[in-house]
């Protein structure tokens, strides 16, 4: 091994210092990557899918397919259990171009990737050998050439790149004759096999109701969607992309502390963090777990709606809309309480079709009861789906019979039953959620009219819910009253969708409304502008395919970055600004967390224990996830508290502080906002690539903490860093002796 070792760095140096030349450290640093290749990429793709035919389409499919998952979870893994360090990290004397980046050495992903993308594309169009080939090398030349990784680092990402790219050839290939017959019986007969020259199976005879076929084809392609979709987050969240948000942390201290309800949610957010935490640990992808579930299953139930309403396929391209939409894409993944809430208020709104048909029973309503109280249990926003229904019985006269039967009272009266842990609770707390709702509303402040907080509101759903997709549902919510105002499906998704929307519209001209707020009612307004628009295609509008690819398209170029946008660096060598990162606010926890821990050691040296209190309750629950750890490891949040307060502004107002630690020192932790920066200031920083680095104006210590203890000492300004970027600030506070 010493003897392979040794022979692998003199190579090195002979590639990396012998063969430097002025013209290849031009190269090669273009080779490794730049500004061009992921629109060319992208380009050829599109060009493919176009103008390639089905070899063209099945290419691009199954490179999208294999490429991420052997990049993310084979390279990735083998990286952290190999654990080789960078060419600079162990050798003094290395010629290095390019930053090494924070991942291990072996094996090259580069060349890993370049080997799958050049077995795969070989097994497509044979002739590609002589053009795929000379780029791969070049490509793993140029990573030892620009000093950030050795050859064999390089020579393993050849071998396990080929290997996983043939290997997810042949098992996609695989599964597709096996399972293509039985699911996708048309396709299958057309494409038996997806490699160009497998040998096709038999064909089979087929039934003579095809259109049978044709919607059952579309239904399971829409199932496997839904499962390729549970699993790519699924990996996404194992991998660690990025760590919990403030609010995720804050409800997961909530699960330790289970109750009737909270001071500013209710009690649903905390069950499903216990839940995910007691079956996958007290780690980010536990909190998180449930989260892509819901959105499957939401997946589900709406597909299978639709479905049965205006066709498996146009059900299909819904589910593709809505899963390239920002607004549903973050919810997939973050587990605070609005995928809970969509979920909740979509199966209501399921089985109140259900319950308003002429035969339907009083188990239908029964069953309405426990979504709407299930989804008051999990945001208070359910609330206004009560308005939702007299809308629809307003709107839709048929319905109004219903009201002469016992199932909506039924259905009112389960949904009272679920509000009384929250009623309980409030009753022992002096009604104290409802002065929080109120005041987060402003009601009782005086009216300032303004077109401000609306015209932000409009600009954030524009961008949140695909600029595409929020006309065409605001078209087809218009178009509702002209065209199919007396159709009894198109009323009642209007009706459950559009008075919440509308509600929080005209609450913009009173104050500020958070664009997540109108959740559970998009989805009921994007079925019916898939009623209007399927409508408007079987008419002979084609446009209407256009505008779908294009807002796809639209959609995944910015749904894909939003869960890393580190790839915005890789595709243009340029990382965002930390103000204009919108996953700031989810990164650099950790990093957080060792900056505190670090000055709290120096505190411990002299001698009493020191605990930590956060300025703000989402650091404080940052804190409390990440710091300190237990001795196996995981986290504990008994040493960590929130800045107190006289009144009520968080739950952990009513929890045990820290006053019985008489004499004990603390580590006071706020995060400062970072210094303010104009949009043009933002896109230097962008075009530059260097970002503000100057820190904020220190503040002086709260009032309560000079009051508590002996000393409060400032301990500066520190800055938190992720990839040699400064995301945040923090101020600490040495607290000695408590009093």
């Amino acid at each position: 091994m010493h003897w392979l070792l040794a022979l692998d760095t003199r190579l090195f140096h002979f590639i990396n210092l012998t063969l430097q030349n002025s013209f290849c450290d031009a190269l090669m640093p273009f080779a490794s990557g730049n500004a061009f290749f992921f629109p060319a990429i992208i380009g050829i793709g599109l060009l493919l899918l176009w103008k390639g035919g089905t070899r063209g389409r099945l290419y691009v499919l199954l490179l999208a397919l294999i490429l991420p998952l052997g990049d993310s979870l084979i390279c990735s893994t083998l990286k952290e259990l190999i654990g080789r360090n960078r060419p600079p990290l162990v050798l003094s004397d290395v010629h290095e171009l390019l930053g090494i980046g924070f991942s291990k050495s072996m094996p090259s992903s580069h060349a890993a990737n370049w080997a799958a993308a050049t077995m795969i594309t070989f097994i497509f169009y044979r002739r590609s050998l002589w053009f795929m080939v000379p780029l791969a090398a070049l490509v793993g030349f140029s990573r030892v050439y620009n000093g950030v990784h050795f050859p064999s680092d390089v020579l393993t990402g050849y071998i396990v790149g080929a290997g996983y790219g043939f290997a997810g050839v042949w098992a996609l290939n695989a599964l597709w004759r096996w399972a293509g017959q039985k699911w996708f019986p048309l396709w299958w007969q057309k494409q038996p096999a997806l490699v160009p020259l497998s040998a096709p199976p038999a064909a089979a005879s087929l039934p003579a109701d095809t259109a049978a076929l044709r919607e059952r084809q579309w239904l399971c392609l829409g199932y496997a969607t839904l499962i390729v979709l549970l699993l790519g987050r699924l990996a996404y969240l194992a991998a660690g992309v990025i760590d919990l948000s403030e609010d995720e942390a804050y409800y997961w201290v909530w699960s330790k502390h289970l109750a009737l309800s909270y001071y500013s949610k209710p009690l649903l957010i905390a069950v499903t963090h216990w839940l995910g935490t007691h079956l996958w640990g007290d780690t980010a992808f536990g909190v998180r777990f449930f989260s892509p579930v819901i959105a499957t299953i939401l997946g589900f139930i709406t597909l299978r709606f639709m479905s049965r309403h205006i066709g498996a396929r146009p059900a299909l391209l819904l589910l593709l809309a809505v899963n390239v939409t920002p607004l549903f894409a973050v919810g997939a993944t973050l587990m605070t309480i609005d995928p809970l809430s969509v979920l909740f208020w979509t199966a209501a709104m399921i089985a109140g079709w259900r319950a308003i048909q002429d035969d339907a029973g009083t188990r239908d309503w029964f069953w309405v009861g426990l979504w709407m109280g299930l989804g008051f249990l999990s945001k208070y926003t359910a609330l206004l789906q009560l308005l939702c229904w007299v809308v629809c019985f307003a709107l839709w006269p048929p319905a109004r019979k219903q009201l002469r039967r016992a199932g909506p009272w039924v259905a009112l009266l389960v949904n009272v039953l679920c509000m009384l842990p929250v009623l309980i609770w409030n009753g022992q707390h002096h009604w104290i959620t409802v002065f929080h709702v109120a005041g987060d509303a402003r009601i009782g402040e005086k009216w300032h009219p303004t077109l401000n907080f609306l015209t932000d509101f409009m600009f954030q759903e524009l961008v949140l819910l695909n600029p595409v997709f929020f006309v065409a549902t605001l078209w087809a919510g218009i178009a509702f009253w002209r065209k199919h105002r007396h159709s009894a499906l198109p009323i009642y998704l209007f009706s459950m969708g559009a008075p919440l929307f509308l509600v929080y519209f005209c609450w913009t001209f009173h104050s500020r409304v958070l664009p997540n707020w109108i959740a559970p009612a998009v989805l009921p307004l994007f079925c019916l502008a898939a009623v209007y628009w399927h409508d408007r295609w079987q008419n002979g509008t084609r446009a209407f395919k256009r505008w779908l690819a294009v807002g796809v398209g639209l959609g995944l170029l910015v749904v894909l970055p939003l869960h890393d946008t580190d790839l915005i660096h890789q595709a243009t060598g340029r990382s965002l600004p930390a103000q204009a990162d919108p996953l700031g606010r989810v990164r650099a926890w950790d990093e957080t967390a060792a900056v505190v821990s670090a000055t709290r050691k120096q505190l411990l040296a002299e001698g009493p224990d020191v605990f930590v209190i956060g300025g703000h309750y989402g650091i404080t629950s940052q804190l409390a996830f990440h710091l300190p750890k237990t001795e196996s490891g995981l986290p504990d949040h008994s040493n960590v508290y929130c800045l107190p307060t006289e009144h009520p502004e968080n739950q952990y107002y009513f929890w045990p502080g820290y006053a019985a630690r008489h004499g004990q020192n603390a580590l006071y932790v706020t995060v400062l906002g970072n210094p303010r920066r104009s949009p043009a200031e933002l896109l230097h920083d962008f075009i530059s690539d260097q970002s503000n680095t100057n820190a904020p104006a220190a503040l002086p210590p709260p009032e309560v903490l000079t009051q508590q203890f002996a000393s409060v000492t400032s301990l500066g300004v520190q800055p938190v860093q992720y990839r040699g970027r400064v995301l945040r600030w923090v101020q600490l506070f040495a607290c000695r002796d408590l009093k």
